[in-house]
């Protein structure tokens, strides 16, 4: 049997950015990708706390320390700049790994920058 357990979650981002004119994606500071143990061009849920919206997408990275969390192509439409993000990736696991794994979840403050603990 195999299971499907989020892996990696940046938790409440803020979108400085959406750019409808550029490839679709989501654009991540390169330390949220790697703190999250999130893989460019990695398929990722998003989940836009202010409307409910969930749509996926997949994963590019922004310059490290940049703060970027940028919705990108037809995504750009389900969020606007301010909006709190979710971002989530899953990753397939046989039953003997889903009972030992933990997750990576990075908490930000309001500028995308990786909180404490």
């Amino acid at each position: 049997m195999q299971i499907t357990l989020m892996k990696g979650k940046n938790h409440r981002a803020s979108l400085p950015e959406a750019d409808l004119h550029h490839e679709g994606s989501i654009a991540i500071d390169r330390k949220l990708l790697d703190e999250g143990g999130f893989v460019v061009y990695e398929r990722v849920e998003i989940f836009n706390v202010e409307t409910g919206a969930r749509f996926g997408t997949y994963v590019i990275d922004a310059p490290e320390g940049s703060g970027t969390v940028g919705l990108n192509g037809a995504t750009a439409r389900l969020a606007i700049p301010g909006d709190k993000l979710i971002v989530v990736a899953y990753a397939t696991f046989n039953e003997a790994e889903a009972r030992i794994f933990r997750p990576r979840i990075v908490r930000v403050d309001g500028e995308n920058r990786i909180l404490p603990g």
